[in-house]
């Protein structure tokens, strides 16, 4: 694998961040890649911006900033916005759809998920719509392994949260597995 640039963006009290440090922990300790991840977040980091970005290799990661994601899944039209100038071409763009309007007129490949109403209908808890999220873009990306990223969901979230974080991962998923 090549390098890979990811950016996963919304606002505070997302997930945003968790998701992210997710990904890399799966990439990194369960997946043996390596991999880095950096974050940004606004100081009223709950309803602010929040960004979460991270980058998986097969070799030495030098230089440890994203520069033009390949991949990026967003939560919030602002998110959006504010990012999808960053994007390369051609990248895989992945928007929770309950939240964000499609792009049109762009060359990416866009997929939509309605990661928030399925936490939400599936799951009866919205706040696990990062996981959603991260399920499906393991499934359309297969960036890590499901394994690898279900062992840093259950070292990584909140005790007592794992089963509802497992869930949503693999509802995701599956929402992938059908696309």
């Amino acid at each position: 694998m090549a390098r890979t640039e990811v950016r996963i963006a919304g606002f505070g009290g997302q997930g945003v961040v968790l998701a992210g440090v997710l990904l890399g922990t799966a990439a990194a300790l369960y997946d043996g890649k390596h991999a880095v991840q950096t974050q940004t977040y606004g100081a009223a980091a709950r309803g602010g911006a929040a960004r979460s970005d991270v980058i998986v290799d097969d070799t030495p990661i030098v230089y440890p900033q994203v520069i033009r994601p390949g991949i990026m899944a967003v939560f919030t039209t602002v998110a959006l916005d504010k990012y999808r100038g960053d994007l390369r071409p051609e990248a895989l763009l992945i928007i929770d759809e309950d939240l964000v309007t499609a792009p049109e007129g762009t060359d990416f490949r866009i997929h939509a998920v309605p990661a928030t109403d399925l936490a939400q209908r599936e799951l009866g808890r919205s706040i696990v719509a990062n996981m959603v999220m991260l399920g499906f873009l393991a499934g359309v990306t297969g960036i890590v392994s499901t394994d690898a990223l279900k062992s840093a969901i259950r070292h990584g979230v909140p005790q007592g949260t794992e089963t509802l974080n497992l869930d949503a991962f693999e509802c995701g998923f599956a929402r992938a597995q059908t696309t």
